[in-house]
């Protein structure tokens, strides 16, 4: 890679982590711009990006390309904030920091839930009952029959999960959904009343992948939830690659999706099976690197890679197979998922033990130990919940599972 730019990895955290390990083993220079973690910090492949602004956030992106310290490099963003800061970027600085993105208008469309919602009706792609809400008002004007099986969404699911440890809240009734959506308000956080799909955690599969510049599918890559924590409203704490025909009606939305939208670059689109009709529900697309994006990378499906050579206009071969059965744990959170589940009997130490063996991490690798090192001292001290950007889980009682 001798001579080309380096990328400029906009983001923190076990997706940052993630980023630079996958680019450092393609042999890629890469920088990280975005607020200090514990986590990629303290990896082998950290470099921070020179001369950062005290204070930096993604809304100072424009500034510190245009008058900072780098002739050019490759952007690659690893939240939504960063994904929009780089779609806006004027042409003189797209030419100078080339991205593999989703055009602006496209990446609205996927992150505004309202929008998102009435594009996939409008396209007839199945997805759960979603409704926007401004204000409290709003609830009233909800059908009577959709409390039976409702939650309130962030429509900042990243931010949301970061302050409260869980992706959503079940209201019972339109009072409960007023009060809540009260509360969080109070802490800036719009939310949507959508439709629970029932089920439980293996019911849910992502699509993860890659575009190119041509609007050609390069990547696709399967994988199956086994376990998540918080319980009803988490993440993946638990899970395996599995061959795409298992997802067969999932990956025909993603791609009716991405051919709606003239996407390209990196994605990971989330679905849940629905076991009242079968069908696979989309429940949101993350536009950018993942959580999970070094999983797909060992597994064989190298999106960083492709993302820096879309970008820099190189060509781009496509990724046919790759690795099936791989079971993936992030053990903070599946101890958490594990031990409700010992509670309740439906999980013995030996399967607990099996299920820990021999699966990938997203944070320890024996090769790049310390963040994981980093970040157990952290919660060895009582410290985790101030200063690690990992979410000390919010305690709830076991429910069938949602995201």
């Amino acid at each position: 890679m001798s001579g080309k730019p380096p990328v400029l990895v906009l983001g923190n955290g076990v997706t940052a982590l993630g980023v630079i390990r996958a680019l450092g083993a393609a042999g890629i220079q890469s920088y990280v711009l975005g607020s200090e973690d514990a986590i990629s910090r303290r990896s082998r492949w950290y470099v921070p990006a020179p001369e950062k602004p005290e204070g930096f956030t993604m809304r100072d992106l424009s500034g510190y390309l245009a008058d900072g310290p780098l002739d050019s490099a490759v952007l690659l963003p690893c939240s939504d904030s960063a994904a929009m800061a780089v779609a806006d970027l004027p042409p003189e600085l797209r030419r100078r920091f080339p991205a593999s993105v989703t055009p602006a208008g496209s990446l609205e469309i996927l992150t505004d839930k309202g929008s998102f919602s009435a594009f996939l009706t409008r396209e007839s792609i199945p997805h759960p009952w979603t409704m926007v809400l401004r204000t409290t008002d709003d609830i009233a004007l909800a059908p009577p029959t959709v409390f039976a099986d409702a939650f309130l969404k962030p429509c900042d699911s990243q931010a949301f999960f970061k302050r409260y440890g869980r992706k959503g809240q079940r209201v019972q009734d339109a009072d409960a959904a007023v009060r809540q959506m009260a509360e969080f308000a109070q802490t800036g956080f719009q939310m949507v009343l959508q439709e629970y799909i029932p089920g439980p955690p293996d019911h849910h599969y992502f699509v993860d992948g890659f575009v190119d510049r041509e609007g050609n599918v390069r990547a696709l890559f399967a994988r199956r939830r086994l376990r998540m924590y918080p319980p009803s409203f988490g993440n993946s704490s638990l899970m395996v690659s599995v061959p795409l025909n298992e997802a067969a009606g999932a990956i025909e939305s993603v791609e009716r999706i991405v051919s709606r939208l003239k996407y390209r670059g990196i994605f990971s689109a989330e679905f849940k099976r629905d076991p009242r009709d079968g069908l696979f529900k989309i429940l949101e697309v993350n536009a950018r690197a993942w959580w999970y994006v070094e999983f797909a990378v060992r597994c064989g499906v190298d999106v960083c890679r492709m993302a820096y050579r879309d970008a820099l206009e190189e060509p781009v071969d496509g990724i046919d197979t790759y690795a099936v059965g791989v079971p993936c744990v992030y053990p903070y959170y599946d101890y958490f998922a594990c031990r409700e589940l010992r509670a309740a009997g439906e999980l013995s130490v030996l399967e607990w033990a099996r299920s820990w063996i021999g699966s990938l991490q997203p944070v320890f690798r024996w090769s790049d130990p310390l963040p994981a090192l980093s970040s157990s001292l952290q919660i060895l001290a009582g410290d985790h919940r101030r200063r690690s950007p990992l979410p000390q889980p919010t305690r709830v009682a076991a429910k069938p599972d949602l995201t």
